[in-house]
């Protein structure tokens, strides 16, 4: 079984949105099915079809969630050694082409935020970037093209996440 890793506010995040979902969304999914059945005539009934569709999108995302929850690693980053990249690392890159400068940070891939950045350690630039250290430069495969960077600088930087 692969493991997930993920900070500890992510692993509670995911928790309490699978609950929500579990606990509130799904019972009163259930109910909707059970007053739209009460309008009889399953054929040309939409309420019925659009109320069972909704509950196996809920189903679906419930199966999801129990899943990476039955598998994650709660990693806490500040206990990690950042003089290289690895979970939790906060790193400044130049791309080479641009000089433009990003930062980012490598979270579990539930934490994946990447408009204020924080990129899954599942995405393509992050599994170019875990082992490298400052000064190092790095060709990544992007969805926009390929990119290459210089490696700024590499800490570890308490993530505050949005509510």
């Amino acid at each position: 079984m692969d493991k997930e890793p993920m900070t500890e506010h992510g692993y509670e995040k995911l928790s309490k949105d699978f609950e929500y979902l579990k606990n509130t969304e799904r019972p009163a999914i259930v109910k909707e099915i059970e007053v739209a059945a009460e309008h009889g005539d399953f054929k040309e009934n939409a309420e019925y079809h659009a109320a069972k569709e909704k509950q196996r999108l809920i189903d679906e995302q419930l199966n999801t969630m129990s899943d990476i929850l039955g598998k994650a690693q709660i990693i806490d980053p500040s206990t990690l050694a950042h003089d290289r990249i690895s979970f939790g690392s906060t790193v400044e890159l130049c791309d080479l082409n641009t000089d433009e400068e990003v930062k980012y940070t490598i979270v579990g891939g539930v934490e994946s935020a990447p408009d204020i950045g924080l990129i899954s350690f599942h995405s393509p630039l992050a599994k170019q970037l875990l082992g490298k250290e400052e000064g190092d430069e790095v060709r990544a495969q992007l969805p926009g093209g390929t990119k290459e960077f210089e490696i700024v600088s590499v800490n570890y930087e308490e993530i505050t996440f949005e509510a």
